[in-house]
């Protein structure tokens, strides 16, 4: 059976934010010296995440 998949929009602001955060938990991971393998999953995920082209509403659309 396949997983549910979660899209998630974020703007320029709220993606660095989100790259922060697992950065920091996955400096935390480091210094407690556990794995961090699903966070850097996770990381790279997030940084390599496409964009998606905003929709334009055409001057017919409103009509």
């Amino acid at each position: 059976m396949k997983e549910d998949e979660r899209i998630l929009s974020l703007d320029h602001y709220e993606h660095g934010i989100v790259i922060n955060a697992l950065n920091t938990l996955r400096n935390g991971l480091i210094g407690e010296q556990r794995p961090t393998d699903a966070v850097d999953d996770l990381l790279l995920k997030t940084i390599d995440a496409p964009y998606r082209k905003a929709k334009h509403r055409s001057q017919h659309a409103a009509r």
